[in-house]
């Protein structure tokens, strides 16, 4: 009788740091496309100056250190968090604004704590936070959608517009709609809209939402999608945390749905605009920041979910994914204390 021999279920192989983080950079390419797509070349620009200047950072701040730079840099972590802060920030913001925040995300956020596995925040979301917070115009200054945008910005003029080399009243033709009117986020328009008393419906009958989620911002939230379930198959982040976020997100905005429709932005709205699959997949899955028990990561990215609902809903910011994920970064540890794992052969509470 021949049998055949296999390994045990439980033993698999390790994935080093470097590929995990290269398979996020990969999986987040269909999202970049896309928002290049519709917003221009400016996001494209923003992700390689943020990235040269990671390295940079990065490679600085290891020198100062007395350490090899080499071996920080080939993990690729000051390359993935370049990457979403890129893609987070405004297509045409000038080139200062990422610098400062790229800079901030790998020298204070990072490595003064130590480095890698040592950071209590999200480098990204916390670098975010800090230019929201300090320079709110340019942090909200989105350029319209290219297909319905009065007049759409080329390679060129988006090197202008970062550089600083475009007069302002060009700059502004790129946020104006085919209506001649300035056009924000969807989610920044709705929010202005409900607080000028208009329903949910006369907001969304506007040109930017097109009747759903907003021009652009549905394909941009189903790349991201799209890259984040490649990333679950290639086990590079586990299904928990996204799944808790998505979960907590819908069940809220469906019943403040149910509850006033006219007062409420849809579950539809919730889940396919502003940065929710981006943060579902890549950000709130950092696994450094996050709860480390399965049990753990779920009630961590609902913990995300109910915050962005409620911020988005009651709060001062449109999207509060950045705030959400840095102050469940704060619950991380007391998440874990408390729903920590049975040790195999004790009883629950020995």
């Amino acid at each position: 009788m021949a049998f055949k021999i296999a390994s045990s279920p439980h033993v698999s192989r390790n994935l080093h740091t470097a590929t995990v983080m290269q398979r996020v950079i990969l999986c987040l390419l269909p999202g970049l496309v896309v928002q290049c797509v519709f917003f221009g070349w400016g996001t494209l620009i923003q992700v390689m100056l943020a990235i040269a200047v990671a390295l940079g950072s990065e490679a600085a701040v290891m020198k100062l250190r007395r350490r090899n730079p080499a071996a920080a840099l080939g993990d690729n972590s000051a390359m993935l968090t370049a990457v979403l802060l890129g893609v987070a920030i405004p297509p045409l913001a000038p080139w200062w604004l990422i610098v400062i925040g790229t800079v901030f995300a790998i020298v204070i956020v990072k490595q003064l704590y130590g480095g890698l596995g040592h950071n209590l925040f999200n480098p990204a979301m916390a670098a975010y936070v800090l230019l929201l917070i300090s320079y709110p115009v340019q942090m909200t200054s989105w350029v319209a959608p290219s297909t319905v945008a009065q007049q759409a910005p080329d390679l060129l003029a988006s090197l202008q517009a970062i550089f600083g080399s475009l007069a302002s009243s060009e700059l502004k033709l790129y946020s104006l709609g085919i209506d001649g009117v300035s056009m924000a986020t969807p989610l920044d328009t709705l929010k202005t809209d409900l607080a000028l008393g208009l329903t949910s419906s006369e907001s969304l009958s506007k040109p930017i939402f097109d009747g759903s989620t907003g021009v652009g911002w549905f394909w941009v939230n189903l790349a991201y999608l799209a890259g984040g379930l490649v990333l679950l198959k290639l086990k590079a982040i586990r299904w928990q945390i996204s799944t808790g976020i998505l979960v907590a997100l819908f069940v809220c905005a469906s019943v403040g749905w149910m509850l006033g429709p006219d007062n409420h932005a849809s579950p539809l709205l919730h889940l396919f605009s502003g940065a929710t699959m981006l943060a579902a997949f890549f950000i709130a899955t950092d696994p450094v920041t996050a709860a480390t028990s399965n049990r753990g990561r779920f009630l961590f990215g609902a913990l995300i979910g109910m915050l962005v609902y409620f911020i988005r809903t009651f709060g001062g910011y449109p999207d509060a994914f950045a705030f959400a994920v840095l102050l469940a970064n704060l619950c991380a540890p007391f998440i874990d204390y408390y729903v920590r794992p049975r040790t195999y052969g004790h009883r629950a509470g020995s």
